[in-house]
C-alpha cells in the first residue's frame, strides 16, 4: 500500500534530478499557474489549538495540500510530491523541508501560501540535487566493490550524517535515512528489492525517533552496509520486466477474502452528506474543474447503472470512462503493456486480456452459494480495475467509480471517501486486499453512524 502523495515511497528513478529537469527560476510562475493556486482555501479565524482547526486542517487543507501535490506532480513529476516532506510532524514524519509544515501551520493568505509552496519545492529540488552530487562524490565501482570497501563505507557514512544534519532527528527521520540509504544503492547499479533488504539488516530498527545517533552506531551502520554488499549485487541484469497484472491474478486466488471485515451489513444506508460527490469538488476541483465535472458525470451516470442492476463488465466500465475523460466515443481497451507507480508495475496485454477483466469483474456480484462481504466484493474489484489497468489514462479514477458501484447496487452512498482515493495498492504484497477491504468498512460503519434518522410520527 502507497499513499499517493506519499514522499517515503518515492524511488530513486522518480526523483533522480538527472532525470527529471526542473527549473528554479520559473517555479513561482508554474505554482501560481496551477488550478490549485486559484483556490488556496480560507484559513479560520480561530486559535490553533481550537480543535475546530485541526478538523480543517485535516479537512479542506489537507484536501488543498493533496490537490496541489497531484498538480505539480502532473506538471514535474512524482518527485514534486516531497515539497510536503516537512521536519518533524508535519504533513509527513521526518523530512528534510523546512519551509512547509501542514496546512494548520503553513495556509494563510493566498500570496503567503503560494510562497511557502515554491520555497518548499525548490528546498526540496536542492535537497535532491545534493544528494545526487553526494552519490558520485566517492569515485566508486561497482564491478570491484570488495577492493573498494573502505569508500563504499565512507560514502554511506557521509550520507547518514548529512540526512541527521538536515531532518534534524525529529520524528520519524530514520525513515528518510533508510531510504536516501536505498537510493544511493540503487544509484551505483544495485537492484531495488535488494538494496532495500541490506539497508534494512545494516540499520537492524536501531535508529529512533528524537534521537540522534552517536558516531559508534553510525559507524557500525556503514560497515554492516558495506560489508553486505556482495558483487553480484552490482548493476542489475537485462532480465525482463516481471508482469504484475499475473501477478496479482495468481495472489488474487490465495487472498483469504472471506476474512474481510463486515461490521457494515449489505444493507441499504444513505448518508447524510455524499461524500464522494463533496470529495471530487474539493480535491479534483481543486486541481482542474473540468476534471471535477467528467468525474461528477460519471459518478452520476454510475448511480444511475446501479439503480438499474447493470452487470458490471468493461462495456459499463468505458461508458462512465467516456465522462471522466470527456471524449467524443467511449475509450477501448489498452492495446499495448501499461505501466504504474513511476514504472515499477507493468501490466501486460494479451489477445484475452479484455475477457478475463470480465470474468474478474462478473464475480462482484453476490454468489448466495459462497458469499464473500461487502467489503472484499467491493475492494476485489476495485483492484481488478486497477491490475488490469484497461485504460490509457483515468484508470485510478475508474477504480473508484467501480468500488463506489459496487456498494450502489446495496443502495449505499458513502459519508465519507478520505482512505479511498489517495492510496495506492501493490499487485503482489498479499495484505493489501484486505487492507482496502478494511478501509472500506471503516467508511461503512461511519455512513451508518451518520445516516439520517427515522422520521418522527
Amino acid at each position: 500500500m502507497i499513499v499517493e502523495f506519499a514522499p517515503y515511497s518515492l524511488s530513486w528513478g522518480e526523483v533522480d534530478p538527472a532525470r527529471h529537469p526542473f527549473d528554479s527560476a520559473s517555479a513561482a510562475q508554474v505554482v501560481h499557474s496551477l488550478g490549485p493556486a486559484r483556490h488556496v482555501p480560507n484559513r479560520p479565524d480561530i486559535s490553533v489549538t481550537d480543535p475546530a482547526m485541526s478538523a480543517w486542517s485535516h479537512g479542506q487543507g489537507a484536501l488543498w495540500a493533496d490537490a496541489m501535490s497531484h498538480a505539480l506532480t502532473e506538471h514535474y513529476g512524482r518527485w514534486a510530491v516531497g515539497w510536503r516532506w516537512a521536519h518533524d510532524e508535519g504533513d509527513f514524519d521526518g523530512g528534510p523541508v523546512g519551509t512547509w509544515c501542514c496546512p494548520r501551520d503553513s495556509i494563510t493568505t493566498r500570496e503567503e501560501t503560494l510562497d511557502r509552496v515554491v520555497a518548499a519545492l525548490r528546498e526540496w529540488r536542492e535537497w535532491l540535487e545534493n544528494l545526487a552530487g553526494w552519490f558520485e562524490a566517492y569515485l566508486l565501482e561497482p564491478a570491484d566493490i570488495e577492493g573498494q570497501r573502505i569508500l563504499w563505507e565512507r560514502a554511506a557514512r557521509n550520507l547518514i550524517l548529512q540526512v541527521v544534519d538536515r531532518t534534524g532527528c525529529g520524528s520519524g527521520w530514520h525513515g528518510h535515512c533508510h531510504q536516501v540509504l536505498t537510493w544511493f544503492l540503487d544509484h551505483w547499479g544495485v537492484a531495488p528489492d535488494a538494496a532495500e533488504s541490506l539497508v534494512d539488516e545494516a540499520i537492524g530498527g536501531r535508529f529512533h525517533s528524537w534521537t540522534s545517533p552517536d558516531t559508534v552506531l553510525v559507524d557500525d551502520i556503514a560497515e554492516r552496509l558495506a560489508l553486505s554488499l556482495r558483487p553480484h549485487d552490482g548493476p542489475r541484469s537485462d532480465e525482463p520486466a516481471p508482469d504484475h497484472l499475473e501477478r496479482w491474478l495468481t495472489m488474487r486466488e490465495t487472498v483469504p477474502w472471506h476474512q474481510a471485515p463486515d461490521t457494515a451489513a449489505d444493507t441499504p444506508v444513505t448518508s447524510s452528506r455524499d461524500g464522494a460527490a463533496e470529495d471530487i469538488r474539493a480535491f479534483d476541483g481543486a486541481v482542474d474543474p473540468a476534471r471535477a465535472e467528467g468525474l461528477l458525470a460519471a459518478l452520476e451516470v454510475m448511480r444511475a447503472d446501479a439503480a438499474r442492476g447493470l452487470p458490471l463488465d468493461f462495456e459499463l466500465l468505458r461508458s462512465w470512462q467516456q465522462h471522466v475523460l470527456d471524449t467524443p466515443q467511449p475509450s477501448p481497451f489498452r492495446s499495448l503493456p501499461a505501466f504504474a507507480k513511476g514504472g515499477r508495475e507493468r501490466y501486460g496485454i494479451g489477445p484475452d486480456t479484455a475477457t478475463r477483466l470480465n470474468a474478474c469483474l462478473a464475480e462482484s456480484t453476490n454468489d448466495h452459494r459462497s458469499p464473500l462481504p461487502l467489503t472484499a466484493r467491493a475492494a476485489r474489484a476495485c483492484l481488478d480495475v486497477c491490475f488490469f489497468h484497461p485504460f490509457d489514462d483515468g484508470n485510478a479514477r475508474s477504480a473508484f467509480l467501480t468500488l463506489l458501484f459496487i456498494l450502489a447496487r446495496e443502495g449505499i452512498t458513502l459519508h465519507n471517501v478520505g482512505l479511498l482515493r489517495r492510496i495506492t495498492f501493490q499487485a503482489d504484497n498479499p495484505q493489501d486486499p484486505l487492507i482496502l477491504a478494511r478501509y472500506i468498512d471503516i467508511h461503512l460503519t461511519e455512513t451508518q453512524r451518520n445516516a439520517p434518522g427515522p422520521v418522527p410520527s
